[in-house]
């Protein structure tokens, strides 16, 4: 049995990866929110990009605290193809959760669909991610943390969307996304406390990428996307406000109004 240490560069990682677990939710909330207020093409590009922001932070979330972890006694290196197929899963399946929301008719069947669908997705993507990982010997699960860890996942990702039809607000929002991001990051170590690790003697080169050489730059390039997208959808106007634009414009072009 290898010792394995989820904190190998202190608080530093879980309080990193919780930070971009709170902006991937506050983002996607925020465009959520405008989805449901707009239609057409409009409701549909809205709703695409929260399921980029919620995927892209929560895959974020989860390899950003994976640079933390280690194992004595063995280098880490990730495979490339399924952590590239985390990141897809994570994007697909929150896709398929925040589109149920919505164009669903009714809400009580939209949230329960979503929430399963999404926390599902959130699920997979993490046991897809440490599928990737590669090390001298092989990871095992115990069956209880792991069924905990995908209802925790079926909760938040519920609970996100349900804030996302019911919060109004940048106070009520940002505590919404500060839930969220607790949420998000209790999944990820529940289901990282079921891992058991078994060493096998040789030292046989690992395959993959190290954390450095590919995960920390993603993960940068994510966080990046994450950032610049929030203030884009923060200075954006909403519905409401070019509604009162256009208003404000017609009564200025309007001759009767002296």
């Amino acid at each position: 049995m290898g010792d394995m240490n989820h904190f190998s560069f202190g608080w530093l990682t879980p309080v990193l990866s919780y930070v971009m677990a709170c902006v991937g939710s506050a983002l996607g909330l925020r465009c959520t929110v405008r989805a449901l207020a707009a239609t057409g093409a409009a409701r549909r590009n809205w709703l695409l990009t929260a399921a980029a922001a919620i995927g892209s932070g929560i895959w974020t979330m989860h390899f950003v605290a994976m640079l933390g972890f280690s194992v004595s006694g063995t280098e880490l290196r990730y495979n490339v193809p399924l952590t590239v197929l985390s990141l897809l899963v994570a994007m697909l399946v929150t896709g398929l959760g925040v589109f149920a929301v919505g164009y669903g008719r009714h809400r009580g069947r939209a949230l329960a669909v979503g929430g399963l669908t999404t926390g599902i997705g959130v699920a997979c993507m993490h046991y897809i991610g440490m599928a990737a990982v590669r090390i001298h010997g092989s990871l095992g699960y115990a069956p209880l943390p792991v069924a905990l860890s995908v209802l925790i996942a079926v909760g938040a990702a519920t609970a996100a969307l349900w804030a996302a039809l019911t919060v109004r607000g940048g106070t009520a929002a940002a505590g919404a996304s500060l839930v969220m991001g607790l949420a998000v990051s209790s999944m990820h170590y529940t289901g990282m406390a079921a891992v058991h690790i078994r060493m096998q003697p040789g030292r046989t080169a690992l395959g993959g990428a190290t954390a450095m050489e590919f995960i920390f730059p993603l993960a940068v390039g994510l966080g990046s996307f994450l950032f610049l997208t929030s203030a884009f959808v923060a200075l954006s106007p909403t519905a409401r406000e070019r509604a009162a634009s256009a208003s404000a414009e017609e009564l200025r072009n309007d001759p009767a109004v002296v």
